[in-house]
């Protein structure tokens, strides 16, 4: 008996394969341009690393996940549980052939909602400030963050190509901060003011503004998405300016937010939990260390792993088969 949990990244779709005592049998992951030019295929790597006869549920993230507020079952699920594929992120089609080959297979899934303003379980006032705050793969990190550290106050700092941060207070998701709004990534980030001029003068649409506000912005890096961590990296190590600027930014602009949700937390905050390629860093430098920089060992950090989506959203499949009603005050409706 195992539990596959999906984690739809920006840059590729990750899995995690756990047996029914929750330890990993697997990780792996899959590039989007690779999935979309059928070099690879989602399900033959799965057939490859399991009995598909022994997965009993699968937790699957996919895009936004504005279209629902609950844990469903996929084939309950209308339009994948997206409101549009428009807007904000890079679009490439390695993400939806992902899930094309899933639905072939027919394994009884779940489908794990984001955050956005039609969530009940969300701080009405997190619902009143923001429509969208996080993808439902934030939920899944979440999740793995509270099985590793066993906190009920915390936050999480998700920094990869995009920032996500997400206060979770008493057990619960009360809110999150998108990448569109606060913090930078490598990739994506807020949009400023003279991004706002062009869009406004028609020189850039806001998805190509928001796809080139991140650190790649001050390192005037571009490219492929999939490449542009590394190249950031690259430069970091060779002594670029630009690149080095752009690093120090980045983890100033991850405190103010972490900060800014310290204050809304009405308990004490227990500590942070740091995920994602550049929040679990530790060469070529250490991400723990840089952000304790601004709060001088004020909390405690914990760094989970950078595939804590896969691996959350496996582990909520294995609850939600156990019988668990609700994820961190998500309604599990199956």
């Amino acid at each position: 008996m195992v539990f596959i949990g999906m984690d739809h990244g920006t840059t590729g779709i990750s899995f995690c394969i756990i047996s029914d005592e929750g330890d990993i049998v697997d990780v792996f992951k899959i590039g989007r341009e690779e999935s979309k030019k059928g070099l690879v295929s989602a399900s033959e790597e799965l057939k490859k690393r399991v009995n598909l006869d022994d997965v009993k549920l699968m937790a699957i993230t996919y895009a936004m996940g504005d279209g629902i507020s609950q844990i469903l079952p996929t084939d309950k699920v209308k339009d994948r549980g997206i409101l549009s594929m428009s807007g904000a992120g890079k679009v490439t089609g390695g993400g939806t052939s992902v899930f094309d080959e899933l639905e072939e297979l027919n394994l009884p899934s779940v489908m794990i909602p984001g955050l956005h303003k039609d969530s009940t379980s969300l701080d009405r006032l997190f619902r009143a400030a923001y429509s969208h705050q996080a993808s439902p793969e934030k939920v899944s990190i979440s999740y793995n963050a509270v099985k590793e550290t066993g906190w009920s106050n915390f936050i999480v700092a998700d920094i990869s190509s995009n920032s996500v941060d997400i206060l979770i207070e008493d057990g619960r998701i009360k809110g999150a901060i998108d990448a569109c709004l606060g913090a930078m990534g490598i990739v994506h980030g807020p949009l400023d003011l003279e991004m706002i001029r062009d869009i406004d003068e028609n020189n850039a649409s806001a998805n190509d503004c928001f796809s080139h506000a991140g650190a790649i912005k001050i390192a005037e890096i571009d490219g492929k998405v999939a490449n542009m961590k590394d190249q950031l990296l690259e430069n970091y190590v060779a002594g670029d300016e630009k690149a080095k600027l752009a690093i120090d930014t980045l983890v100033m602009t991850v405190a103010m937010e972490i900060a800014g949700l310290d204050v809304v937390c009405e308990n004490d905050i227990e500590g942070i939990v740091l995920t994602g390629s550049i929040g679990s860093a530790t060469t070529p430098f250490d991400f723990k260390d840089e952000i304790n920089k601004y709060f001088k060992n004020k909390y405690p950090l914990k760094v989970i792993s950078k595939e804590s989506g896969a691996i959350g959203a496996a582990q909520i499949a294995m609850d939600v088969y156990k019988g668990r009603k609700e994820i961190l005050g998500i309604e599990v409706n199956i």
